[in-house]
């Protein structure tokens, strides 16, 4: 599981541009070179987060994180205050930067996809398509200049590459589908 040199939390410093950058202390449940799990425990929320109408998040609620090293999307688990899986989102972002002392570093890039999960369950395999959100948080970034265009094709191609994988059933990985909140609260 956890190495014993791991830090059992770390601290992930998420710039959101112009200006803002926010600082979440997660649960290290897996730290391997492929994907390092999180668990965000009691997120604090001022208002609900709803995606299409339905509450995706809520105050009080939890969230286990898949970071890929490399990569530029990390994806969360979503649920509700009572443990209900909502579904799976994925931010698009630059690659995660790893420093001693579980310090992370990256910055959103706008994008993001969701996969509803209206049962309350996910199991690997299952054929999910996401929607593509935000696209008109990115072309405002983009005209305001707080990202440049090479940035914004790469959002746009990672996102793109994500739809395309999961219109083929490889993503997301299966190993989001192994980490419910059950095995975490075990």
């Amino acid at each position: 599981m956890i190495p014993p040199s791991t830090p059992l939390d770390v601290h992930i410093h998420y710039h959101r541009p112009p200006d803002r950058t926010d600082r979440f202390v997660q649960r290290i449940l897996q730290d391997d070179p492929w994907v390092k799990i999180t668990h965000a425990d009691r997120v604090r929320l001022d208002r609900p987060l709803s995606i299409d109408d339905d509450v995706a998040l809520e105050d009080g609620s939890e969230v286990v994180w898949f970071t890929f090293p490399g990569a530029w999307h990390d994806i969360g688990r979503f649920h509700l205050r009572d443990g209900t899986l909502t579904g799976i989102y994925a931010n698009i972002l630059v690659p995660c930067t790893f420093e001693p002392g579980g310090v992370w570093h990256t910055t959103d890039l706008f994008l993001d996809l969701w996969i509803p999960t209206p049962t309350g369950e996910w199991t690997a395999g299952r054929p999910a398509m996401p929607s593509l959100l935000d696209e008109e948080e990115l072309e405002l970034a983009l005209g305001a200049g707080w990202v440049d265009e090479t940035t914004a094709t790469r959002a746009r191609s990672e996102a793109g590459r994500l739809i395309e994988a999961a219109s083929e059933g490889r993503w997301p990985p299966d190993s989001v589908a192994e980490w419910p909140l059950e095995r975490i609260r075990s």
